[in-house]
């Protein structure tokens, strides 16, 4: 493990509503403040070669190049942006990890999404009648025909009841993610985390009022009879989140802080229930790392769906309660290919900024069926 990469440093924007606070603020805007902040921060800048960037339905091109040279970062500084639906930001990490092992120095690396701003597709139109000639591409088949590729509000909405997952659990498991976040907010916990952008410094969809008798008033949205609703899912959410990594002997040469990466693995699994994911992402760890539920200090397993992600931790053997204890995706919000970021920044938060050492698991549910879980200790 004293081999392994570490990350030094990390950040995020606020979290806005789609349409809502950031949404004038195209992908770009978003990422380029935080490359120049860790760039600032970072110990040796010259030594950055990398901008590694999860990120999907953007304007095209190469985002993690166009950033870099945004924010200023020197010409032979590289970009690669990857897309892995939700799990973009910790295949980034990913990325980073492989390429400090081969070329020592820092890399940054995360996720962002704007979708407020991001482009509308349009395809030839099957029907000769749609005006002209297009028809709008709204969502992308994550498998081929032959497959079940539900969408994933239905999948989760299946999956907790598969699992006997009920409403009033969800609701209450909500509820609750919405008061840790206003708590949290409250509190000062995330100032250190967040880099201001357009004027905007907290996040926009934790509510204060949510409570489990509210939440109940809210209709399921995905099925009749379902039991999953606006208010106990994910928002659709525009963020960004990025983090500093550094090759193991130049971290122990500088003598600093961070979170070393113990583990990081992605599985496949069935597309048909795509977010189940977590749970053969976060055991093939276990069984790799020799770690399990009570070896983690701090918990951020991504709430995606209420039923969708208490389904995986009863799975997984973590008790609801410790899982996202400052406020989730719930709350918070998920900026899809920026979420995986931002769990390592909450983590980063806890475990580095607060002081209170241990180790972190943060894991991810992606679309067509995989998953993604990572393994942190606080070195």
């Amino acid at each position: 493990m004293s081999s392994s990469p570490v990350i030094i440093d990390a950040v995020r924007t606020p979290i806005g509503t789609e349409h809502g606070s950031l949404k004038n603020v195209t992908v770009d805007q978003l990422v380029t403040p935080l490359i120049a902040e860790l760039a600032a921060r970072c110990p040796e800048p010259a030594a950055i070669s990398q901008v590694i960037l999860g990120n999907l339905r953007g304007p095209g091109g190469n985002l993690a190049r166009y950033c870099a040279l945004d924010a200023g970062l020197p010409q032979q500084v590289t970009g690669l942006t990857v897309d892995q639906q939700c799990g973009a930001g910790l295949a980034a990490v990913e990325c980073a990890r492989g390429a400090l092992a081969l070329n020592p120095g820092f890399i940054l690396a995360g996720g962002a999404q704007s979708a407020s701003t991001q482009p509308r597709t349009f395809w030839p139109a099957a029907s000769a009648d749609a005006p002209g000639g297009l028809e709008e591409f709204t969502r992308a088949p994550f498998v081929p025909e032959r497959f079940d590729d539900p969408g994933m509000g239905l999948a989760a909405d299946l999956l907790a009841e598969e699992c006997g997952i009920g409403r009033a659990r969800q609701d209450a498991y909500a509820a609750r993610s919405h008061q840790r976040a206003v708590h949290s907010i409250d509190a000062g916990v995330f100032d250190d985390e967040i880099v201001p952008i357009a004027g905007v410094t907290t996040d926009e969809r934790p509510r204060r009022g949510f409570t489990q008798q509210r939440l109940a008033r809210f209709r399921p949205v995905f099925r009749p009879g379902g039991t999953v609703t606006a208010a106990n899912a994910c928002g659709v959410n525009d963020g960004a989140s990025l983090v500093l990594m550094t090759d193991a002997h130049t971290h122990a040469r500088l003598g600093i802080g961070g979170l070393r990466i113990l583990d990081l693995v992605t599985v496949g699994g069935t597309p048909a229930r795509p977010g189940i994911g977590v749970v053969p992402a976060v055991r093939r760890l276990y069984e790799r790392t020799g770690l399990g539920p009570d070896d983690f200090e701090v918990v951020e397993c991504n709430e995606a769906f209420a039923g969708q992600i208490l389904a995986c931790l009863d799975e997984i053997g973590i008790p609801d309660e410790r899982n996202c204890v400052q406020g989730g995706a719930l709350a918070l919000g998920h900026p899809w290919a920026a979420t995986g970021a931002v769990l390592l920044t909450r983590i980063f938060t806890q475990l580095v900024r607060e002081g209170r050492g241990g180790r972190g698991l943060a894991a991810i549910a992606i679309a067509g069926g995989m998953g993604a879980a990572i393994a942190v200790e606080a070195c």
